[in-house]
């Protein structure tokens, strides 16, 4: 793939316009090991050049190194991209098991500020949510989310991992152009009611680790045994011990299907969540995320491949088959609250 972009969409209804496959950068600076900061740097360039124009980052990631790391880009790019940042997550540097949400006014402005000051613009794009403190309403919370886009600090909103009926009172509150999620052929609980919430009020998707966290890509097997000692995927229950064993097993139709496409297993795993936007009428926008420039051309090159009535059928059962939950403690996830 050289020089064709991919396609645009609009995410959510009156939301940004951006290529139909983003870019997770949290890989770059946190989470998965040790990383290449210029190869990561090159990445970010060949993805635009790809048509790739939303870039996700977190406050929480790398306790705001993530974003810093994007900031140069950012900067040198500002009218060509859209960028996503999140509030409400924060994690324990001794402990990375230990979480803490919060979701309140003050909070919300505090983080705002530090995120426009690490990204070095004046307006966020798209903000998030990150998770929800279930002790704060989130009328509550998005009302003063929709403070900031009065103020123009932020100009578009969106949640992460909250359920249909949290969904359904946010945008009773002001639009929400995105919803994150996890989504992927291991990961489908949010098609049960958030998706159709989604789909009903012209709310976008973007679905997080499409690739699985990897591991549909087939580029590692068991977490404890493949992955450096800080990568996080070593504390989630699919990657480890039988379970692992397990879900590589189901990896099978995905690698046939692959060498019948003439494409990678992380091809067809995101053709798959790609094709979801025409299946369940929405917009869906997969940050599946990297740090090199051969696998975002491989990951934008999964745009263009067209799984066929077989083919979905055959991938249809390998969730309800996977081993282990998506993460630990399920209860940061909308399928722990449904």
């Amino acid at each position: 793939m050289t020089g064709k972009k991919i396609a645009t969409v609009e995410l959510g209804t009156g939301g940004p316009q951006v290529g139909v496959q983003g870019l997770g950068c949290m890989g770059m600076s946190f989470a998965y090991g040790p990383t290449d900061a210029d190869e990561a740097r090159a990445t970010l360039e060949r993805a635009l050049e790809l048509g790739v124009t939303l870039y996700d980052t977190a406050d929480v990631y790398g306790m705001g190194e993530n974003e810093k790391f994007i900031a140069p880009f950012l900067q040198a790019h500002r009218d060509e991209v859209v960028v996503a940042t999140k509030f409400a997550l924060s994690i324990d540097p001794a402990d990375p098991t230990k979480r803490a949400i919060r979701n309140d006014r003050p909070y919300i402005r505090e983080c705002v500020e530090a995120s426009l000051r690490r990204l070095g613009v004046d307006e966020i794009d798209l903000y998030y949510m990150h998770r929800r403190d279930v002790h704060v309403p989130i009328e509550e919370t998005v009302g003063a989310m929709a403070e900031l886009v009065a103020e123009g600090k932020v100009k578009h909103l969106g949640l992460s991992e909250v359920t249909a009926s949290e969904l359904r009172a946010a945008q009773a509150v002001h639009p929400i152009a995105a919803l994150q999620s996890e989504w992927s052929l291991f990961s489908r609980d949010v098609e049960e009611s958030v998706v159709p919430a989604a789909a009903e009020l012209g709310v976008g998707l973007v679905p997080y680790s499409p690739l699985g966290r990897g591991f549909l890509t087939g580029s590692f097997v068991n977490a404890d045994k493949e992955l450096t000692s800080d990568d996080f995927r070593r504390q989630q229950p699919r990657f480890t011990g039988d379970n692992a064993s397990a879900n590589a097993a189901l990896l099978e139709p995905v690698r046939k299907m692959a060498q019948a496409h003439d494409a990678t297993l992380g091809q067809i795993a995101l053709a798959w969540v790609q094709q979801q936007a025409t299946a369940l009428g929405l917009a869906v926008v997969p940050i599946p995320g990297t740090r090199k420039r051969t696998r975002v051309e491989e990951n934008a090159g999964a745009t263009r491949i067209r799984l066929t009535d077989q083919d979905l059928a055959v991938l249809e059962p390998i969730a309800s088959q996977v081993a282990g939950a998506r993460y630990a403690d399920m209860t940061f996830t909308s399928a722990g609250r449904e």
